[in-house]
């Protein structure tokens, strides 16, 4: 049975949902930073399990607190969502795990299956660990999920966290 997947990415301003997307669907890095302004939707297909496809619609959503007032209308139908904070910015990591996954909670249903992501992986050598990595893989157990580090530019197990979220959405439904 093939899947139609609503997936969300969410999360604070400039932590790299839009190159997660883009280093996903295109397997290249977008060093030019843009805005996103309200929501951009991409798709693709993806074989979660042995020839077992689904097709994600991919909603990057803007992280600006300018587009608060429009965001609940995105949650609508979402199946999944990857909820994205800054390994180097400890503040992203406060308010995904704060209002972030509350406000996922309260728009796209309590029991909404997520995988918390800690973005731009390949920074920590250069500017050294500022989000405690343990409290961050504990705090996703935590709330029944499951943590993964990702690296849009060098692409570190951004696909894994896109086939992880689809698992996790598939065994929500086939219960």
């Amino acid at each position: 049975m093939a899947f139609k997947l609503k997936v969300l990415l969410c999360g604070p301003a400039a932590v790299g949902k839009t190159s997660l997307i883009y280093r996903f669907i295109k397997s290249k890095f977008n060093a030019d930073y843009k805005l996103t302004v309200g929501v951009d939707i991409m798709t693709k297909d993806v074989e979660y399990s042995p020839g077992e496809i689904a097709t994600l619609s991919i909603w990057d959503i803007g992280g600006q607190a300018r587009f608060e007032f429009i965001r609940s209308t995105f949650y609508k139908g979402a199946a999944g969502v990857l909820l994205v904070f800054d390994l180097t910015r400890a503040d992203t990591y406060d308010q995904v795990t704060s209002k972030w996954l509350q406000e996922v909670r309260q728009f796209a249903g309590e029991n909404i299956p997520f995988v918390l992501i800690g973005n731009k992986l390949d920074l920590i050598k250069e500017l050294g660990e500022v989000v405690d990595r343990k409290a961050a893989k504990h705090f996703a157990e935590s709330q029944n999920s499951i943590y993964i580090e990702t690296s849009a530019l060098d692409g570190t197990s951004v696909d894994e966290a896109f086939l992880e979220l689809t698992r996790r959405i598939v065994r929500s439904r086939s219960g």
